[in-house]
Parts: C-alpha cells; sequence; structure tokens
C-alpha cells in the first residue's frame, strides 16, 4: 500500500509523528550543499526570499519579501551566514542554535535605494562577502546569485567578485520535497479545502467577489496561514479571458465563478483553483467543464518518475484550439508548476517550454497542474487546479475539494 501523505494540524504534539522541525531544516541545508558541490560555484549569495529561508530556516514576516534587505551566503564546505534586519539578527543569535552565532549578522544594502548608493552600504557588503569568500578557501571560484540589485553587481565587481546565475542551483535543490516538506504542503491544501467549503456555501447572487476574498483571507489566517499571498475570484462575463485578478463584482444567479487561493502555511504555499456555478449551471458551463476536468485527469495520469515534462504538455490543448493565438499569450492556462517554499518552482510544464526542453519527472516533486476552458456562450470559463506528489507508487491529489464535476453552489 502507498503511504499517505498526512495533513495532521499544525500543533505540536508527543503523541504523533509530525513535521519535524530539525529534521526539514537538515534536509534543506543537505539538498543546498548537494547542488552546490554538484555545480561550478564556490559559494551561493541569495536574495530570494525562499531561498533564504530555504539555507537558514529564518523568517521575519511577508514585509520583506520585496525588500532586498535580507540576504544568505552559503560557501562550499560551509555554513549559512544570514545577514538579518537590524534587530532580527540579535533575535536569531537567541533563538536559532542550528546556526553559528558568529554567522548571523546585521546588514542591508539600502533598501531598494532608499539608502543613497553613495553612502557606500553596498560596497561595504561586497567587501565582507569577499573576506569570507577568502577565509574559506572559494575567492577564486565563481559566486552565484539569484536576483541582483545593479548597485551590489557593481560593488561585487569591483571587490573582484566574479558572479553566476545561482537561482539555478537553488532549484536544483528545491525541487524535490522531503516528507516534512509534502506534510507541510497538504497541511497547507486541507485549510484551502476548508476555505472552499465555506465558499461554496457563501457564493449567493448578492455577495461581491472582494468580499468573498475577504472572508477567505480571515478564515485561512484563523486557521495558521503566515502569509494569505494572493487570491482570484473571478465570475461571471470576467471568466473569459482570464483576467488573474478579483474585483468587486456582485455575484449574480446562473454565473460561473472560480478562484484560486495562493497562500502558505509554515512557508509551504497553495495554488489551487475551483471552479463553481451559483445557483445553476447552463449546458455550456457544464461542457467547458467537463473539458477542463478531462485535460487535468490526463496530465495526473502522467504524474509519475521518469515521465517527461513534453509528454504531459502534449495532452493539453494548442492555444489555437482555445482561443488564443499563441503558447505566451495563453501561458499559465494549461500548465504545470512545482510548488513549495516558492510559487512557481521546478517543474514549469507548458507547451511553451516543454516541448523542446523536456524535464524527467522525480519522485518527490509536488506539481500544481492547472487547466482552463472557455465556454461556448463567449464569457463563461471553467478553471481546474490540483496538485499532485510524485511518488513511487503514481500520482498522489493532495487537493480534496470535489471537483470532479461542476459543483452548483446553493442550487435553486
Amino acid at each position: 500500500m502507498p503511504q499517505l501523505i498526512a495533513a495532521p494540524g499544525s500543533m505540536t504534539v508527543d503523541w504523533e509523528d509530525r513535521v519535524n522541525p530539525d529534521r526539514l531544516r537538515a534536509y534543506r541545508l543537505g539538498r543546498a550543499k548537494a547542488a552546490l558541490a554538484a555545480s561550478d560555484l564556490g559559494a551561493v549569495l541569495v536574495f530570494d526570499h525562499n531561498n533564504i529561508r530555504y539555507l537558514t530556516s529564518t523568517h521575519i514576516g511577508e514585509w520583506a519579501r520585496d525588500k532586498m534587505t535580507r540576504y544568505a551566503l552559503l560557501t562550499r564546505g560551509g555554513e549559512p551566514y544570514i545577514w538579518d534586519f537590524g534587530s532580527a539578527a540579535k533575535h536569531h543569535r537567541l533563538n536559532c542554535p542550528w546556526l553559528l552565532p558568529n554567522n548571523i549578522r546585521a546588514g542591508m544594502i539600502g533598501l531598494r535605494g532608499a539608502v543613497a548608493p553613495e553612502v557606500g552600504l553596498a560596497g561595504a557588503a561586497a567587501r565582507e562577502i569577499k573576506q569570507i569568500l577568502i577565509a574559506e578557501g572559494v575567492a577564486d571560484m565563481p559566486v552565484g546569485v539569484d536576483i541582483l540589485e545593479p548597485t551590489l553587481q557593481a560593488a561585487l565587481a569591483e571587490a573582484g567578485i566574479v558572479v553566476r546565475d545561482g537561482q539555478q542551483t537553488m532549484l536544483d535543490a528545491r525541487q524535490q520535497k522531503s516528507r516534512d516538506e509534502q506534510t507541510l504542503l497538504n497541511t497547507a491544501c486541507a485549510m484551502v479545502d476548508g476555505v472552499y467549503q465555506m465558499i461554496s456555501e457563501e457564493l449567493k447572487p448578492g455577495i461581491r467577489e472582494n468580499e468573498l476574498v475577504a472572508k477567505a483571507t480571515k478564515m485561512l489566517y484563523d486557521l495558521g496561514s503566515d502569509d494569505v499571498e494572493a487570491m482570484n475570484a473571478v465570475s461571471g462575463e470576467r471568466c473569459s479571458p482570464h483576467p488573474h485578478v478579483f474585483s468587486d463584482r456582485i455575484i449574480r444567479p446562473g454565473d460561473q465563478a472560480y478562484f484560486d487561493i495562493i497562500q502558505s502555511f509554515a512557508g509551504y504555499r497553495t495554488c489551487y483553483y475551483r471552479t463553481f456555478a451559483v445557483g445553476k449551471a447552463t449546458d455550456s458551463q457544464r461542457d467547458a467543464y467537463k473539458r477542463a476536468r478531462g485535460w487535468i485527469d490526463a496530465a495526473i495520469e502522467l504524474m509519475k518518475p521518469g515521465v517527461t515534462t513534453d509528454q504531459v504538455a502534449r495532452v493539453w490543448p494548442k492555444a489555437t484550439e482555445f482561443g488564443f493565438d499563441s503558447e505566451m499569450e495563453c501561458f499559465g492556462l494549461q500548465f504545470g508548476h512545482g510548488v513549495g517554499l516558492g510559487l512557481h518552482e521546478r517543474p514549469i510544464i507548458s507547451r511553451l517550454n516543454s516541448l523542446e526542453h523536456p524535464v524527467e519527472l522525480l519522485e518527490g516533486m509536488v506539481i500544481a497542474l492547472e487547466t482552463y476552458c472557455p465556454a461556448s456562450d463567449g464569457f463563461s470559463a471553467a478553471r481546474i487546479e490540483e496538485e499532485v506528489v510524485v511518488t513511487a507508487d503514481g500520482p498522489q491529489v493532495i487537493t480534496h475539494f470535489p471537483s470532479d464535476e461542476l459543483f452548483v453552489a446553493n442550487a435553486y
């Protein structure tokens, strides 16, 4: 029998084997060290919020995600360094015993230019990094960087540091999820299962899309979410083409409505679409849903180790077969993507990139598969997404709210 992935809840208990934080931290750092050792880099320098968390298991809130304030360094054969915002460094020294105290430092390169470059923060950071590279014996090797501000790029060059693409190395590390990561992802999905039950009950004429987003956001935080990143709520004539954003539109009888809930539990994200009809459904809406369901079922069947992503992409329709001029214009509609600490991890599956550049599916990947089908009425559409764990025993779906057929909410 295949082992079922658990969703045990968010509490720490002594009477069940749940997520083990020490095991999680060791797995992630081990994967990163192995990916770095397999590359031609001497170190990775990361500013991406997800990469920092993967290397250091530190987090100071979602407000820091777009500030380019925090950064971390891992050298070949070394232990991670973290430069954090002001007093957060002192907090880490008190509360993060898995990090070396001397490797936890206050640091900042300018708050995306708000501190003028002539102050010299970027130059000081580059020189400090260079001294660490020398001390750890990798100063003659390139440094992989994930995202980079121009001022720091210039400062690194001035310090004699050769910069290469480090995002690929980090994505290599992050693509296969451990038991603990799978459990966190499944728990995040369980939270959204419950939110969709609430939405199905609240989805009535007179409520607005933004009101549903507000109710769902509150419920997710009540359940323990640490970040409700985004939510699509799309209804009626807004369904086709997909606008990728909610509005203040009032729900009306007979609408088709779809939602995408992007949130995280302990850093691990969901990307989870469901489609509803409000009160009643038309033949056109049901037909669109059946087609979208067929495409996603064909993709789920292929979620096995050794299958390549071009095989998956080929079961989805071409852009011109559902109303678009090019694969770029419909990118993200018939789509698959790894999900973990980041919303879009490896592999990325679509007809745009996968047919000519296939990637092999590996055991432990967790992949969100999403399909879209416009209805023949010219404005309705169906959107479905399932998160799937690739296991040795085949695909295991961890998104459980009913989706085999078009769900009619509050039928009359």
